[in-house]
């Protein structure tokens, strides 16, 4: 029986009592944790103590090496064009990943989008896909390779064989408090995104209400976190922070996400969703040194193009019916005026609790729940006339869903102050 090099103990007191962990007390923390060497209740308390005492910028680089090494490292370069990706931090409407894909490829990028499921509040990329009839998240390496290859983008779920690491020391942070710590979540995010193999990565770092960090500083520290982090590793990084405090787009739900999506690839489509989709586009052929401007591919259908080809490579029909859910509700305005606020928060929450997203790992969402948003901040409306219309496939949901939603908009006579809709930009 081989002897560890360290006590668990030992390396928690370290960190408890305000210390710099060694690159080995780090490597071996997360290499032992991985292998059932030391034991939940162990890094439980280390977690803590991360969160209450911070790490420095060398600790969170070696702990994200440390969760990269616990497995596979993708590799791309067998592709005849250079890599880019983006990540989001995750809000209510955030469809930007359906129409940046193909719209970055068709610029000449190939684009590996590894992405999640919604949990919460915000919804998830896959959660979204899966209501296109016959699409499926779950590739083979092979397979994304092959998808890439044909169609210049891939958007599925990360396999389990990416820093396993992140996917077990996840699930303990969600159950004890931990998971608010910058280090914690800038290291989980980048150890999946650097063991996918991008050449480049621009990060969508989301605040406001309806985001994970509401605080616009605390957005801005863990943007500049993340930018280190995949500079250190060679990662070509650059973070935009960009505004969740009133939703994107008129539409929070997944089937409805998809629709609003391939509006915006058809040239059409709400006026943010297409601002924040060009200006990632943007960032992140920049940072692959593709001179081209990406609104090109939606005045020549050629962002459509590979939509329709990617859905297909991954056994969807682009050109199905997207479900529509049985029963509707509308909210009407009570009173004519501007529209002064819409609270992003209220109105994801709203379309959580009619089916569009889920309380706990592995429930099953509803492809057609969610919200239609028939006017935004500043735009006037008449009383009586349709605010929202709320969809689900269990009427019963709704008046919780309404409940959600009461206090989180209001009618005036102009519009409250909102985030403009990019914040801040963090390079290396």
């Amino acid at each position: 029986m081989s002897v560890e090099p360290f006590a668990a103990v030992d390396v928690i007191g370290a960190k408890r009592d305000g210390h710099e962990l060694t690159p080995a007390q780090i490597d071996w923390m997360v290499d032992a944790y991985t292998r059932g060497v030391v034991a939940d209740e162990q890094m439980s308390a280390l977690l803590m103590a991360i969160l209450l005492n911070g790490m420095n910028r060398n600790e969170i680089t070696r702990w994200t090496t440390a969760m990269i090494n616990t497995g596979e490292r993708m590799s791309w370069s067998m592709l005849d064009r250079p890599t880019t990706d983006k990540h989001s931090t995750g809000g209510v409407g955030d469809k930007i990943t359906l129409p940046l894909a193909p719209i970055v490829a068709a610029c000449g990028a190939a684009v590996p989008q590894l992405s999640g499921r919604g949990l919460g509040h915000t919804g998830g990329t896959l959660d979204k896909l899966e209501s296109i009839p016959g699409w499926r998240a779950a590739l083979s390496n092979a397979e994304m390779l092959d998808v890439l290859q044909s169609t210049g983008a891939v958007i599925c779920a990360a396999g389990a064989g990416l820093a396993p690491a992140d996917k077990k020391i996840y699930a303990l942070r969600d159950v004890t408090g931990t998971v608010p710590a910058i280090p914690l979540i800038a290291s989980s995010i980048m150890s999946k995104k650097i063991a996918e193999g991008t050449g480049a990565l621009v990060l969508d770092v989301k605040t406001g209400s309806g985001a994970f960090m509401s605080d616009p500083k605390k957005a801005r520290e863990l943007a500049e976190v993340m930018v280190a982090l995949g500079t250190d590793a060679g990662v070509k990084t650059v973070a935009l922070v960009t505004a969740m405090d009133v939703p994107l787009g008129l539409t929070a739900g997944n089937a409805l996400e998809v629709r609003e999506s391939v509006e915006v690839l058809a040239g059409g489509g709400p006026k943010d969703v297409v601002e924040l989709t060009l200006a990632l586009a943007r960032e992140m052929l920049t940072l692959v040194g593709i001179e081209k401007d990406p609104a090109d591919t939606l005045r020549d259908g050629s962002a459509m193009d590979v939509w329709r080809r990617m859905i297909s490579a991954q056994g969807g029909n682009p050109d199905a019916p997207l479900p529509v859910a049985a029963h509707q509700e509308v909210v009407v305005a009570d009173k004519s005026g501007v529209v002064a606020s819409m609270d992003a928060l209220a109105v994801g929450v709203a379309a959580w609790r009619l089916g569009a997203g889920r309380s706990r790992q592995g429930e099953v969402v509803q492809a057609g729940a969610g919200i239609e948003i028939h006017a935004k901040p500043g735009e006037e409306i008449a009383k009586g006339s349709p605010l929202f219309t709320l969809h689900t496939e269990t009427p019963e949901r709704f008046p919780h869903a309404l409940e959600a939603l009461q206090g989180g908009w209001s009618i005036g006579e102009q519009a409250s102050a909102t985030l403009p809709l990019i914040v801040d930009r963090i390079t290396a």
